[in-house]
């Protein structure tokens, strides 16, 4: 079940923000680390080298395998030198997980137009990019399965809280219909895309910046908030946004394109 042996995985921040030997992984370090424990040979990307390094220390403790490669996602020319370089080391590409992305806080008036203008390139864009230059390589092979990590902010709006990050969701939601419309044009051509949405989850980003931006800086109480809003009692964390990818990249969901799996515990769906 869900055997990745003999595939070639692209896996885009498969770095983690924090410290060094933490046991809260981000969201591309799991997927990474996961998918190479079913057997697929792993293209760390990242732009943070020594976060990278530690995820293949893993990997290769674990007897799996994986190559790094320092790729800015926003540069076209680094994103096309990087699906090259992989090509030159693993001679083909089967999965790309496009996970790059961050939030900052703003809405239309309080957002400066470069804050608005990197929230699109960071979340957005890079997944354009991913898609962009993957997709020949794909082609060529008559096979391929894309998965776009979204958020739960491109779905709904928490008005409860009073905080807007306009960018934040406006590129999220275009991370999901970015999914939909590649996966219609290439449905044919044996190339599934689809999209995880997480929401709520305890990944380093929550005590490394929402603790600072919303929470703050009370790293314990902003995790109890979370916590609490979530209908489960708890938040997620990154091994089940990892699940979820290794899924829809696998043989077994072999007849699911233009979807989207929510991870988020039912907050979305219970939300008033």
């Amino acid at each position: 079940m869900l055997n990745m042996t003999g595939k070639v995985a692209i896996v885009a921040g498969a770095g983690s923000v924090g410290t060094a030997g933490s046991k809260i992984w981000g969201n591309g370090k799991a997927a990474a680390v996961l998918l190479a424990r079913q057997g697929a040979a792993v293209f760390l990307l990242d732009i943070n080298e020594d976060a990278m390094a530690e995820t293949k220390a893993i990997i290769e403790s674990e007897g799996g395998t994986c190559a790094t490669h320092r790729c800015d996602m926003m540069v076209a020319a680094d994103v096309q030198e990087m699906v090259q370089a992989c090509v030159d080391r693993f001679k083909r590409i089967d999965i790309l997980v496009n996970n790059v992305g961050g939030s900052a806080p703003g809405d239309p008036v309080s957002m400066s137009e470069d804050v608005w203008d990197r929230q699109i390139d960071f979340n957005l864009k890079t997944a354009f990019l991913g898609c962009k230059y993957v997709l020949p390589v794909m082609l060529e092979q008559g096979r391929g399965a894309i998965v776009n990590i979204a958020s739960v902010a491109g779905m709904r709006n928490d008005f409860r809280s009073g905080r807007s990050h306009v960018g934040y969701s406006a590129s999220k939601a275009g991370v999901i219909q970015l999914s939909r419309s590649v996966a219609g044009t290439y449905a044919k051509k044996g190339i599934r895309v689809n999209t995880v949405v997480p929401g709520l989850m305890h990944t380093p980003l929550v005590e490394y910046r929402l603790a600072r931006t919303v929470g703050g800086n009370d790293p314990q109480k902003l995790i109890d908030a979370r916590n609490e809003a979530v209908p489960m009692g708890h938040m997620g964390d990154s091994m089940d946004v990892a699940h979820a990818v290794l899924f829809l990249v696998s043989d077994e969901a072999r007849f699911i394109t233009a979807t989207e799996i929510v991870v988020d515990g039912g907050s979305t769906a219970f939300m008033p």
